[in-house]
């Protein structure tokens, strides 16, 4: 059975939020954050796509509220 699960790098994250490295680093050291930690692989930065969107939505519910 095949993983469907993606994966963007580092660089595909910093595109899609428009930010900077810097910005990404501060996001991730921040715990009240609770942006999504990424796999490391070589020193390459993965992150599981579904663990952003699921960031992104719980975001959005708390700004409706």
């Amino acid at each position: 059975m095949q993983s469907t699960q993606k994966y963007l790098t580092g660089p595909q994250v910093l595109s899609r939020y428009q930010i900077s490295e810097m910005t990404l680093h501060r996001w991730q050291k921040n715990k009240d954050l609770a942006f999504p930690q990424p796999m490391k692989i070589n020193n390459r930065k993965f992150f599981l796509e579904d663990d952003l969107i699921a960031w992104e939505r719980n975001r959005a519910a708390g700004r409706a509220v």
